[in-house]
């Protein structure tokens, strides 16, 4: 059952507890925020029959931004959703209204047999049906305020949506990533996102800094779940932000540029989990999180070569 109306749905991504969309339901309307992969729609439409709305109930699917473990189920979703409209960044609209480029560049990283296992076809959504939120856009379910802003950092096309009501947000990649598994008595462990393409540690801090003057009861992240303790999370944040800037430009120029971040990185984790009191060992902490520090080593070795 979901707190304040807020249901928190596994797309199944991956792993148990890895990847989260969810359903917020104001009188007898939903809004999805977030949907994951083309084959989370069946988990998609389960949590809307548990929360007891049909999928003619839906007035909105928000995106927080168009990355493919977020973003990619909206088109074959919004098929079964006959009258929601799509809310996203304005710069991730063209990319739901036509997916290829978005196809082809997770392509060129995965290739197309693990992009068709992984994620299914992208499937177009059509152009009348997506609204673009800039800065303070307001979408309203059902009376229901949810505010749409713009947080740059992980991605360009990145937003935050704040509910009002609940005085909470949906924070997708913007406010780190925080595993149920590497919870200790001293609450969630969590550290920041820098995948591909767009990270930029100034906008980054800056973002996380806005959300945190909301002064929100809570954070519900994509990876995974709801975080209370919020000013306390941000320091850990901000604090990795630098260290993972700092790990980057020392790795710079070394000819095993990215073994030399990967280690650094599994090293700075490793160390502040360790901390946190958490006590299966590094080894168990690279297992956990081997996907996400590939993906922050590669995010850092673009937002390298780009300075």
């Amino acid at each position: 059952m979901g707190t304040q109306g807020i249901h928190t749905i596994d797309t199944g991504f991956v792993r148990p507890c890895f990847d989260a969309a969810y359903l917020v339901v104001e009188r007898g309307r939903g809004a999805f925020v977030d949907c994951g992969t083309n084959h989370a729609v069946p988990r998609m439409l389960a949590a809307l029959g548990e929360a007891g709305l049909a999928p003619a109930d839906v007035d909105w699917l928000v995106l927080t931004h168009v990355h493919l473990d977020h973003a990619g189920g909206a088109g074959e979703l919004m098929a079964r959703l006959p009258n929601a409209k799509l809310v996203v960044h304005p710069r991730g609209a063209r990319h739901m209204i036509d997916p290829s480029m978005l196809w082809a560049g997770a392509s060129a990283v995965y290739g197309e047999d693990v992009m068709e296992a992984t994620y299914g076809r992208l499937r177009p959504v059509p152009a009348e049906r997506v609204v673009e939120a800039p800065d303070g856009h307001v979408v309203d379910l059902a009376g229901r305020p949810l505010h749409c802003l713009d947080t740059p950092g992980h991605a360009k096309h990145h937003l935050t949506v704040h509910d009002t009501r609940s005085n909470t947000c949906f924070t997708g990649d913007v406010f780190g990533l925080s595993y149920r598994d590497l919870d200790t008595a001293n609450g969630p462990f969590i550290l920041p996102t820098t995948s591909p393409v767009q990270f930029n540690p100034a906008a980054l801090h800056a973002s996380i800094r806005r959300l945190v003057a909301l002064e929100p009861a809570a954070m519900y992240l994509t990876h995974y779940g709801r975080v209370e303790n919020v000013a306390k999370l941000a320091d850990d944040l901000h604090v990795q932000i630098d260290a993972m800037v700092a790990i980057a430009r020392t790795a710079h120029g070394k000819p095993d540029r990215h073994a030399a971040l990967t280690a650094a990185l599994t090293d700075l984790y490793a160390e502040r989990a360790a901390a946190h009191g958490w006590t299966q060992g590094r080894e168990a902490l690279a297992a956990l999180l081997g996907m996400d520090i590939e993906l922050n080593a590669q995010g850092l070795e673009v937002w390298l070569d780009q300075q």
